[in-house]
């Protein structure tokens, strides 16, 4: 039997400032240039607001980490237990842990962190940004499965008397609960009144299809991360479309069945479609193998919780190997091209001109996925693919204003660089040792001043994965420490869910008419089935 989710719906935490000049970002017919569009809005964006961390890695799930002003400020504080390590040992596991747990923390001086991050910043124009293997919308599906992954819905007087998360704790599963809630009868709001089962989707005023708002611009959703940008809430807007599309096909005859269903999907493609594209499919293969009836089986190599039926998210994972996604982020997108007309939004740009979300969705910035994903039958000379994966980030992520953090670290690369020294990380160097891969030197690495002594012959563990990546893979995908480390916590974590696709009673592969053909199914496919009318 289905279980609802239990999710909560957290209050807008969200105070946007006004932008500086308005600039136009459509242009006409086929004289634009999407990666002159794009370079040029490098440098204006990198003046603009940004949301801190785009999603990536673990963050705050409830509007916790107030500044003074009242303002949830995401990239402020740490989410509910990740400091286990530092606070109560390296052997102690709740909502967060150490995966592994013999390695030293590595604490490089501060100072030598600082230039590390000061030399991460893209060049001005940017060079050629383009990863030809990873569509743009993988950037943000990664941020909507980090959302379902980190959502803590313990409720608010468990999480004060446990604040290092060691017993009152929501465990990580792909459970949609940003899209369910607590199901029809205690989050009413997400669900249409009749009692049909379907999910609560709007027509707007400006005659777009919507996420349901309070007045004050604010989605009623399971988890307000999925507003933050107009991106990822039209993701959001697209599962509850997928929800409600097995229902009025006929595929699904109840509420529970057109859950499991949506449940089952969307873990398919971050198993089949996500991680291929970010990881690799013999990396993929390494981990998630046949048990000789046609059922999947997860190895596990190194990711062991010790309580496997409440997996821990290992602090390696959500404060270094999935904060690569950072590296992913572009400065603006191609959202549709409508009658010879392009529409490009910056990320952060010129209010009410950009993608920032907690706002009705304007028509103008209303996405054609082709441009986003591999849509079948649909061109790709106009998508948008993801920015390489390399010890470079956008502009934008390099000058973040006080409406986002109220201290003076404005940068993300300095912000997370010493988030995980704070956190008891190991070094990259040490997580390769660990796992059996000839580890990269310094030098190879790009560390600034490698053999300073400060360093020890090591670097930390988010820049080690980043370069990793564009050292010997192009920046195309990750690299084996990362992507053996994004994949088996992943593929485990979705192993230790009883109720996922991995452990149904008899082989689970999508089907028609939801998938085009029997065991294939892509991000497009769900895309186009939920569009389906």
């Amino acid at each position: 039997m289905e279980q609802t989710g239990k999710g909560r719906t957290s209050k807008r935490g969200d105070t946007e400032s006004a932008e500086t000049e308005n600039i136009s970002h459509e242009g006409r017919g086929s004289g634009i240039s999407r990666r002159g569009v794009l370079t040029g809005l490098g440098a204006f964006a990198g003046a603009q607001l940004v949301r801190p961390e785009l999603a990536f890695g673990a963050r705050p799930t409830t509007p916790t980490t107030a500044a003074a002003d009242g303002a949830w400020r995401h990239a402020v504080g740490d989410p509910r237990g990740s400091a286990v390590a530092v606070r109560v040992g390296r052997s102690q596991e709740g909502r967060f842990g150490v995966m592994f747990k013999k390695l030293d923390a590595y604490s490089p001086p501060d100072n030598l962190l600082r230039a590390l991050a000061a030399q991460m910043g893209e060049p001005n124009p940017p060079t050629d940004l383009d990863n030809p293997r990873i569509p743009a919308g993988f950037t943000f599906l990664g941020q909507f499965i980090d959302h379902d992954m980190t959502l803590d819905r313990t409720p608010i007087p468990e999480q004060q008397t446990d604040p290092n998360a060691l017993t009152n704790f929501d465990t990580p599963l792909f459970d949609l609960g940003s899209i369910y809630g607590r199901g029809p009868t205690v989050d009413p709001q997400l669900y249409e009144p009749n009692q049909s089962g379907r999910l609560l989707v709007i027509r707007n005023s400006e005659g777009v299809d919507d996420l349901p708002r309070t007045a004050d611009g604010a989605a009623k959703i399971g988890d307000a991360r999925n507003d933050e940008n107009l991106i990822v809430s039209q993701l959001h807007l697209t599962f509850l479309k997928f929800h409600n599309r097995c229902l009025s096909s006929g595929i699904a005859q109840s509420f529970a069945e057109a859950q499991r269903l949506t449940r089952w999907h969307f873990q398919w493609i971050i198993v089949h479609d996500y991680l291929r594209h970010v990881a690799g499919e013999n990396v993929v293969a390494r981990f998630l193998t046949d048990n000789g009836s046609g059922k999947p089986r997860v190895k596990r190599e190194f990711y062991k919780p010790k309580n496997p039926h409440r997996p821990m998210m290992p602090i390696e994972y959500s404060v270094a190997a999935f904060r690569f996604g950072h590296s992913m982020v572009r400065a603006a997108y191609l959202m549709h091209q409508r009658n010879g007309t392009a529409t490009f939004a910056p990320i952060f740009g010129a209010a009410g001109r950009d993608l920032r979300g907690s706002q009705p969705l304007p028509a103008r910035l209303e996405i054609d996925w082709k441009h986003f994903f591999e849509m079948r039958g649909q061109s790709t000379a106009q998508r948008n693919q993801s920015r390489l994966i390399d010890g470079k980030l956008a502009l934008p992520l390099f000058n973040l204003p006080s409406t986002v953090v109220n201290d003076a670290m404005v940068s993300l690369a300095e912000r997370n660089l010493i988030r995980g020294k704070r956190l008891g990380l190991p070094s990259g160097q040490a997580v390769a040792r660990a796992i059996g891969v000839a580890p990269m030197s310094n030098a190879e690495l790009g560390v600034p001043s490698p053999s300073d002594p400060g360093w020890a012959g090591e670097a930390p563990l988010w820049f080690y994965i980043l370069k990793e990546s564009e050292v010997q893979q192009g920046g195309q995908r990750l690299g084996p420490v990362g992507g053996r480390l994004v994949s088996e916590v992943i593929l485990g974590i979705l192993d230790a869910d009883k109720h996922s696709y991995l452990h149904a009673s008899k082989a689970f592969k999508p089907v028609s008419p939801i998938a085009p053909a029997a065991g294939t199914f892509t991000t497009g496919d769900l895309i186009s089935f939920a569009q389906s009318s």
